[in-house]
């Protein structure tokens, strides 16, 4: 871990505790109830200042055999500890990834690396569902091409087990065998605690706080995965589980806490991911989402090279820029290609921020050289083509 117990006490005077459960959140008398988790002796602790910061919890749907050994999740260090247990103890033939995201996808470029055959199933009609139907779609040939098995539009039914192990994979559609499931369903904010004791969720279940992170109730605060952010595209409440906003959040909330003035302005989507040999990356709105919010766009969607097309070790790379017609503000953009190309969705993060319309994207003064880029570099070739649209 980054700091131990031992390491808060002896450098910050914090008395950090491990393997403690909260159980309870008195707002009344202010305290917060908990339980040793190696005796079991229960303690309360009063406050003055409180942050809840419980990040989130996994979907697990209520499905006949789930809890069966060989079926595993990932969204913690310990649990991927034990998918690297499995992985080196059992040697696994077949794996059978539940949910083709981030992780599923990531987690099928390691274990094809360890020799397992993989299988993803996925109940949408297209991988990565943050990413548009049509840039998601470049993500299937180096998935095949690696060995992965994909199974679009299927839903998970059942897990067929034998004495206490997992051995298939029901869907709607057939029956696959499975030494070690993984699920990577998603995941939703952990903010039962906190709603338990009366603090006011949002709308999207995450805990509803303002740009300073305080919640509904005075010297209550919360940050991370298991509050509420704002997305500063569309201007609603928006949940994103990523470890950046969470330290954003966490940062602004300590300052506050502390005495200082900080906020949080929001937040625009930004995430990438390595798919073999492919990178991907979004940011803004997706077509489905500005569609929804009922505002005129324009798309405009490129072809380019990583670096100058004479340059050894260029390769491909798709742009796709969504932009508002009428006024030409930037809405969303989604990259997809080799090498080079993921990093290069922060220009629209950063343009996103700002408020920049396509127009002024055209003119930014990014750099050049041929190792990099061309001359124009690929979004701002797509800049120019969505101006001409909106």
């Amino acid at each position: 871990m980054v700091r131990t117990p031992e390491a808060f006490r002896e450098k910050q005077g914090i008395d950090a505790r491990v393997f403690q459960r909260v159980s309870e959140i008195d707002l009344r008398q202010r305290q917060v109830q908990g339980e040793d988790l190696k005796t079991g002796k229960t303690w309360r602790e009063p406050f003055d200042q409180l942050l809840i910061a419980t990040g989130a919890a996994p979907i697990r749907p209520p499905i006949p055999g789930i809890d069966a050994r060989g079926i595993y999740e990932l969204n913690t260090l310990q649990s991927g500890i034990e998918v690297r247990r499995a992985v080196d103890e059992t040697n696994p033939r077949h794996a059978v990834i539940i949910g083709g995201g981030y992780i599923g996808l990531e987690m099928a470029e390691n274990f094809i690396h360890r020799g397992i055959g993989v299988t993803i199933v996925e109940k949408t009609p297209q991988l990565m569902n943050t990413l548009d139907p049509d840039m998601a779609a470049l993500l299937i040939k180096p998935l095949e091409e690696a060995g992965v098995k994909l199974h679009l539009n299927e839903s998970l039914k059942a897990f067929e087990i034998a004495a206490g192990e997992v051995r298939e994979v029901v869907t709607d559609q057939r029956r696959l065998s499975a030494d070690l499931v993984l699920l990577g369903l998603g995941v939703r904010p952990n903010s039962a605690l906190a709603q338990k004791a009366g603090i006011p969720l949002g709308e999207t279940g995450g805990i509803r706080v303002t740009d300073r992170m305080e919640t509904g109730v005075k010297g209550v605060w919360a940050a991370g995965n298991c509050a509420e952010s704002f997305h500063r595209v569309s201007r609603r409440p928006f949940y994103v589980a990523l470890g950046t906003v969470a330290n954003k959040q966490g940062r602004v909330a300590g300052i506050n806490i502390a005495g200082g003035r900080a906020t949080f302005p929001g937040v625009v989507g930004t995430a990438m991911v390595k798919v073999f040999s492919l990178e991907a990356a979004r940011t803004g709105l997706q077509e489905r989402e500005i569609q929804g919010l009922g505002l005129s766009f324009g798309v405009a969607k490129i072809d380019a090279p990583t670096r100058a097309r004479y340059y050894p070790g260029t390769g491909p790379m798709t742009v796709k820029i969504l932009a508002e017609k009428g006024t030409g503000r930037l809405l969303g953009g989604q990259i997809v290609g080799k090498e080079g190309a993921a990093k290069r969705i922060d220009t629209l993060a950063v343009a996103l921020h700002a408020g920049l319309t396509v127009g002024d994207l055209i003119n930014l003064d990014l750099g050049y050289s041929p190792p990099f880029s061309g001359v124009w570099d690929p979004v701002q070739i797509a800049a120019r083509q969505a101006a001409s649209q909106v």
